[in-house]
């Protein structure tokens, strides 16, 4: 290498001084750096000592801005190759060699050396690009991932640990806008799945936990970010694994490869074992059976702009041995693929849902384990985008969301087929039928789209839920299904009308398309079953939380009462304010002296509750105050104010307080005497009166009992309302919704629509989740 040099180069490093001092004294610029020499050199010194024979051939190179020698005893930070040297912290001005931080540390921390004079290199900015610049490939992918962590994902419950997309692109640390595809991996537990994730991804670094312990160190799901190759790496937990969910976190791993481009399926086994193809198998059986219409849906529902399926992912079998040698070692002419497809088929599984299936091996002879061949195969298949393109971070979690929303809850052991790693109860709805035991063939949760349930079988006849439907057989012959129901009167005639008709001609049957196709005493004698003539029976499932079909649904006793219920309740109503009037006016004047007027009395006189128009105000017979009953429910004697010893109604305080007398004089009591007569005359009749209204409710509620339709919960059964469960009393009345059946207090039942199914034509009450289905009900 020629000393010439132009003089406009120097001033490039004035920090640096020439190392060697051969023809100058130490302090000019350094212009040269010699490796073999282990110096930096200036003009005048690098061209005198390498015109010497045995100096000449010496590699020189020409120092750059901020330019920093390397470290000279240095062979790397963990004993590499003198080619991973690095750079240099310090000169011994002494021992005239370049040291880095750590060899300092080695050489010169002891002893006399640790007095010898240093020169300090400044690293500048522009040294740390250039050395970015000077860096290889390798090295400067090893930077990017050096703050990659990984988080939890999804726990071993299922349940999804990153609240929304936001959060999930934050945890990643990757740009919202960035097209990246899904890299997972699975396998038994043990077999070093997320140590492979480190070496292949992350260059060593742990950025999956690993552990020595027989206790698996991955539970749930794992995930991290690759800003080298723009994927979403996924770690799962290991197969074959002590866990107790076991259904549950099986099923998780396919939800996990449902969101994946890639698969890598890793085993550290010396031959590969069935459970490998089984899994595969089962997982694309399950796939294509379950998950591909559901990730379609999802696709339209969300109104993304990729599509989440066209194929399933591709799958690389990652094989390592020890003692035996790869797959298709002894075939040479027969690609391991192709042997991998024949042990599928021998095994009667076939993996249609994968877009491609490869195998990569290696042998282990001196651990560690070789990943450049995983890696580059990984490379290969990710630049492929025929059938799986990138895209955006926030569609990989609305795809994972959709699915563990869609695919969620227990899985019954007892159903578990023990046979497949993937069976259908994992993702298919757990309802059997009540009448044959027949499981429902649709999706898990499909009842909040509104998809009623299914079965794969016909069901037999229970008469214990008389699961049959009636259909008009001249609809049928049409090429229609329309089913009907027996019941009071026509949708034509009105109420009454119809009660009388009914007393006439009996129920009838009534088609929407034809009319009235049947009455039950059309004539006086000869009258055939509807079976034989106008309707055709069918035999369905009784699915948990349905009714029966064929209940009696004549309600034309229940129709009469609730007519005499509604002109009896419109008299009451409009009678209520003149009756209440009369009555406190005449309680007044019987009342004791010291008892406060109904007419001031406006609320409880304790809880401070107000009192309506039909509330029944109760006096205290200690201090006179108005209650209301629950807070004047005690008795007890009130012989101070003339009621003698028998018990009489008092309020809460003053029962607490009855051991405290009150000083009465003789002359109020002479008084009241007057008035405590007519009082109690007043109580002794409305008791008398009150007895023959209860004599009269007994039978008034065996007939209600005997009006009530088959499918209507018995009023004894009701406790509380069915929806709001408040308990129901003397003041808040029972209401039955015409639809189901059940109890509910007026607030939560008294919207009107008619029920045709139970035979109700016209708006009649019905509670307000009966209310919000569509259609007719």
């Amino acid at each position: 290498m020629s000393a010439q040099t132009n003089p406009a180069e120097k001033g490039l490093n004035p920090g640096l001084s020439c190392q060697e001092s051969y023809a100058c004294s130490g302090t000019d610029e350094a212009v040269f750096e010699c490796d073999e020499c282990c110096s930096l050199q200036c003009l005048r010194c690098e061209e005198e000592l390498h015109r010497q024979e045995r100096l000449r051939n010496h590699e020189r190179i020409r120092l750059k801005p901020g330019h920093i020698p390397y470290c000279d005893p240095c062979k790397g930070p963990n004993g590499h190759s003198p080619g991973v040297r690095q750079r240099a912290a310090v000169r011994c001005q002494t021992c005239k060699i370049n040291l880095c931080l750590e060899c300092q540390k080695r050489t010169h921390s002891g002893g006399n050396k640790r007095r010898h004079p240093v020169t300090v290199y400044h690293v500048t900015k522009v040294q740390e690009s250039l050395e970015e610049e000077e860096m290889d490939e390798g090295t400067k992918r090893k930077k990017m991932t050096e703050k990659v962590v990984s988080f939890l994902l999804v726990d071993e419950n299922e349940e999804i640990q990153v609240t929304n997309e936001e959060d999930f692109i934050r945890k990643l640390d990757c740009k919202p806008d960035q097209h990246l595809k899904v890299v997972s991996i699975f396998g038994n537990t043990g077999d070093g799945k997320s140590h492979t994730l480190n070496h292949t991804f992350f260059y060593g670094r742990e950025v999956f936990k690993t552990s020595p312990a027989q206790e698996s160190c991955t539970v749930g799901v794992w995930a991290a970010y690759d800003p080298v190759h723009k994927v979403a790496v996924i770690d799962t937990e290991g197969l074959l694994g002590a866990t107790v969910n076991l259904s549950q976190r099986t099923r998780l791993l396919l939800k996990v490869l449902a969101i994946s481009d890639l698969v890598i399926y890793r085993t550290h086994a010396d031959r590969l074992h069935n459970d490998l193809f089984k899994f595969l198998g089962d997982a694309s059986e399950a796939y294509l059976k379950h998950f591909t219409k559901e990730l379609k849906a999802t696709t339209a529902r969300c109104g993304l702009d990729v599509p989440l399926s066209t194929l399933g992912p591709a799958v690389i079998i990652f094989h390592e041995t020890v003692h035996t040698q790869l797959l298709g070692s002894d075939h040479p002419s027969e690609v391991p693929e192709k042997l991998i497809q024949d042990r599928f088929r021998k095994l009667g599984r076939f993996p249609e849902a994968f877009s491609s299936i490869h195998y990569k091996g290696t042998r282990t002879y001196n651990p560690p384990t070789d990943f450049s061949g995983l890696r580059r195969a990984l490379e290969q298949q990710l630049e492929n985008n025929t059938t799986r393109s990138p895209r955006h971070p926030g569609v990989i979690f609305k795809a994972l969301k959709a699915l563990s929303d869609r695919f969620s809850g227990e899985i019954p052991d007892d159903q578990m087929a023990h046979s497949s790693f993937f069976p259908d109860e994992y993702f298919t709805c757990s309802s059997l039928c009540l009448s044959c035991g027949a499981g429902c063939k649709n999706s898990m949760n499909h009842g909040k789209e509104g998809v009623p349930h299914e079965a794969k079988s016909r069901c037999r006849y229970s008469h214990q839920y008389d699961n049959r439907v009636y259909t008009c057989k001249a609809c049928y012959e049409r090429g229609k299904e329309v089913s009907v129901v027996p019941k009071t009167s026509a949708s034509t005639d009105s109420p009454w009308m119809g009660l009388a008709k009914y007393a006439w001609s009996g129920y009838v049957i009534e088609c929407p398309n034809c009319g009235v196709v049947y009455r039950s005493r059309q004539y006086w004698f000869g009258n055939q079953d509807p079976v034989d003539t106008v309707v055709r029976t069918e035999i369905v499932h009784v699915w948990p939380g349905t009714d029966a079909f064929l209940k009696d649904n004549n309600n034309a006793a229940q129709r009469l009462l609730d007519g005499m219920n509604f002109m009896a309740q419109s008299v009451s109503e409009l009678s209520i304010g003149p009756t209440k009037a009369v009555t406190s006016w005449l309680t007044d004047q019987i009342a004791p002296a010291y008892w406060k007027p109904n007419s001031q009395i406006l609320s409880c006189n304790k809880c401070a509750t107000s009192f309506k128009d039909n509330d029944t105000k109760h006096h205290c017979r200690a201090c006179g105050e108005g209650f209301c009953d629950s807070c004047s429910s005690k008795t007890r004697p009130v012989p101070e104010r003339g009621w003698g010893p028998a018990p009489v109604r008092v309020c809460d305080n003053c029962y607490e307080a009855r051991n405290v007398h009150l000083d009465v004089a003789e002359a109020q009591a002479d008084d009241e005497g007057g008035t405590l007569i007519a009082r109690k005359v007043g109580e002794a009749v409305q008791n008398t009166l009150g007895a023959v209204v209860t004599a009269i409710d007994i039978p008034l509620g065996l007939v209600k009992d005997a009006a009530r339709p088959a499918y209507w919960v018995p009023d004894h059964e009701i406790l509380h309302c069915h929806s709001c469960r408040k308990e129901f009393s003397i003041k808040l009345s029972k209401h039955h919704c015409r639809a189901c059946g059940q109890g509910f207090c007026d607030e939560c039942s008294h919207d009107r629509r008619a029920v045709p199914s139970r035979g109700w034509d016209h708006p009649v009450r019905v509670c307000f989740n009966c209310n919000k289905k569509p259609g007719d009900l």
